[in-house]
């Protein structure tokens, strides 16, 4: 019997509101009381510490594949094992990486550098300047989140520029106009701020000059989510590129002109997939657009301009087309090498990858002879360059590079990660589910080949933002999980990115119950099969998957034996109240319009805690330094479960590392062995 959805009495004042506080005493003070329970029960089971063993063994595995991306005859690549625990940032050149044991030659050495400044340094990337790129601008941030210290690095020397820009934490971000100048986008001072607290002008910062007298070249209303800048490059063209990015799926975008002027390029609002190639500009639209050449543009194509034409006469001039739209195909990104752009398309859930040249005024595309039949994606394409790459893998097969040197004519697998797991007794499937509207929602079963009755099953999802779930192999799944005679689900849910802006669309704001329907759905669809039973069951998201997984915790506790939140959005209606929550808007809805409130109220997770229901065990988790998700939501939820006598829900909260758990290995590899054994506990005996 599915639990009715009422409208949660929001009058009730909220009293874990004090939880939101992120490092105030009595918080912390409550965080480490349950962390003590849930390390105590989970770490003290007999099987905790092989299985953390085995996850730090294998995440810090001196053989992984060191993915890298080339540039100027060197590969670069960002490098964790037992013995670099922050990193190493580290290059070397592309015939050294293509062999066995490619001779490394370290950048920056973070824990090094950790050891000197006293501060955990986690590296957040470098902006390389044009042509050399040997000096940097690095950002690193100190306690794993998203906000970032920027400073100016130089490879040659390897040492930090005397006197050169540097930039305290913030999420501002940074990249080169030229050897003197750098492009800010400002997050420093509120006023710099967007109400998300990302960066709301764009500034140019003279060498020698101080960051608060840079000047203003561009801004954002306050209620924007984000501004934008880049410097664009197209053969011996530059432009400067602005963006103001109104929600997280449109944005408006500037041309710099050299009178001072920021000229706006006119497109739709919603364009994406955006690539500047040989005097074109090719751009995909999330909603149909007819151009004003009569030309239809539609979702899951790709069309072009003659950008350079736009910017010398201001006239858009006829639209191509490119790539036109086919049924369940969706794109997953381009990139660039000097003489191609490479589309990356989903073919119903399965990676393919299609070459485009220019040539003659118009476009010519062909297939890149890649393996089918997995998740096929595009490692790096060298826009100065030709040289390109490209992972393979699905959840059976470890991941490989394939390298080509000529954009794409000869490939050449360089790299295969060794296998984690035995995958011989093993089966990959893809089935159906007929969601409660009739949609047909895909989803891949991993499990035994032999398989006799229910096992112990773990379903995993996130359906929104456009973020497709692909095939993987996870060798630490693998270990953990499947070799114990486990099965493994994941849902392509409405909300993701498999099917390109309708997929998504369909689960958008009040229809974002389609996307919780359709998890049920998988679920129920697993039990029908004979995988697994309800109680046989668990769930498994992380941020917007764990506002998955709570809804699917309070509306349908019956279809589950297990769920695990992780870093989720849970109280639908202060989300926007807990920063940058407000960013997500586009995605979810405005609680304060009542018209929105209405549906988020009907699903939220946190008003919806049920006393008298009969939830699984829970297991909650998130991160004290985690600036994107609040760690507020988890809390507040760990809290109403159990003030409501929901003895079973067990909480952990990491204190280092932001949302997505970087930093130190050991952590990661300790919060995923609990997770194991969270699941293996409460699922095992019940199929």
């Amino acid at each position: 019997m599915t639990k009715p959805i009422t409208k949660p009495e929001s009058s009730i004042e909220d009293p874990f509101l004090w939880l939101e506080d992120r490092t105030a005493t009595q918080s912390l003070d409550w965080v480490h009381r349950q962390n003590e329970v849930t390390v105590g029960e989970l770490q003290g089971d007999p099987s905790y510490q092989a299985s953390f063993q085995t996850a730090l063994d294998l995440m810090t595995a001196e053989d992984n594949i060191a993915v890298g991306s080339a540039l100027k005859g060197h590969v670069y690549n960002f490098w964790q094992d037992k013995t670099n625990v922050l990193g190493l940032w580290r290059r070397t050149t592309v015939a050294s990486y293509k062999t066995e044991k490619p001779e490394w030659e370290t950048i920056i050495d973070f824990d090094q550098l950790a050891a000197k400044e006293g501060i955990k340094w986690v590296f957040s990337g470098a902006s390389r300047l044009y042509p050399d790129f040997n000096l940097c601008l690095v950002s690193m941030s100190p306690d794993g989140g998203d906000a970032s210290e920027m400073r100016e690095f130089d490879i040659e020397t390897k040492s930090f520029v005397d006197g050169g820009f540097r930039a305290p934490a913030s999420k501002s971000g940074f990249g080169w106009l030229d050897k003197d100048t750098v492009i800010v986008s400002a997050a420093f001072e509120e006023a710099d701020k967007t109400e998300s607290g990302y960066p709301r002008v764009v500034k140019l910062w003279k060498r020698g000059a101080r960051l608060e007298d840079a000047t203003p070249i561009f801004e954002a209303q306050k209620e924007d989510l984000a501004v934008g800048a880049a410097l664009e490059f197209d053969g011996d063209r530059r432009y400067l590129v602005l963006a103001r990015t109104l929600d997280f799926f449109a944005s408006h975008i500037f041309l710099r002109l050299p009178s001072g002027e920021n000229k706006r390029l006119p497109l739709p609002d919603d364009m994406t997939d955006t690539a500047i190639f040989k005097d074109q500009l090719v751009f995909g639209v999330r909603s149909p657009w007819t151009a004003p050449d009569g030309t239809p543009c539609k979702p899951d194509g790709l069309y072009s301009v003659d950008f350079a034409r736009w910017v010398e006469t201001g006239a858009l001039g006829p639209v191509e087309t490119l790539l036109e739209p086919a049924y369940r195909v969706s794109i997953a990104g381009i990139a660039r090498t000097q003489d191609r752009l490479f589309i990356n398309l989903m073919d119903n859930v399965r990676g393919k990858v299609v070459v485009c040249e220019r040539k003659e005024g118009g476009w010519s595309l062909k297939p890149v002879a890649l393996p089918e039949n997995g998740n096929v994606g595009i490692s790096h394409a060298e826009q100065f360059g030709s040289s390109v790459s490209f992972s393979f893998t699905d959840f059976l097969t470890p991941s490989s590079i394939i390298w080509s040197d000529d954009d794409g004519e000869t490939l050449a697998t360089v790299k295969s990660q060794p296998a984690r797991f035995d995958a011989s007794p093993l089966i990959s499937e893809q089935f159906e589910a007929r969601s409660k509207d009739g949609t047909m929602i895909p989803y891949f079963v991993v499990r035994r080949r032999d398989q006799k009755g229910p096992v112990p099953t773990l379903l995993y999802g996130y359906g929104g933002f456009e973020v497709p779930l692909l095939p993987g192999y996870a060798g630490v799944r693998g270990r953990l999980w499947l070799e114990k005679g486990n099965a493994y689900v994941q849902a392509c849910i409405r909300g993701g990115g498999e099917f390109g802006p309708a997929w998504h669309q369909a689960a958008l704001k009040g229809n974002r119950q389609n996307g919780f329907d359709d998890f049920a759905a998988v679920a129920q669809d697993v039990v029908r099969r004979g995988i697994a039973t309800a109680s046989s069951l668990g769930i498994q998201g992380g941020s917007n998957g764990g506002l998955l997984t709570g809804v699917s915790l309070t509306q349908h506790p019956e279809l589950f034996g297990a769920a695990i939140i992780e870093v989720p959005l849970l109280d639908m209606l202060r989300y926007t109240e807990l920063p940058p929550g407000a960013s997500w808007m586009a995605e979810y809805g405005d609680p304060s319009k009542p018209e929105d409130a209405a549906w988020l109220s009907a699903y939220s997770p946190y008003q919806h805690v049920d006393a008298g229901a009969a939830y699984p065990p829970v297991l909650l988790t998130t991160s004290t330094a985690d600036d994107r998700v609040h760690p507020g939501h988890a809390r507040k939820m760990a809290a109403r479960l159990q003030e409501a006598g929901h003895a079973r829900t067990l909480f952990f909260e990491e204190t280092e590392g932001g949302h997505g758990g970087r930093g130190d290995r050991r952590p990661q590899a300790a919060q995923t062995a609990m997770k194991y054994v969270f699941l293996q506990r409460a699922l095992t005996a019940k199929a």
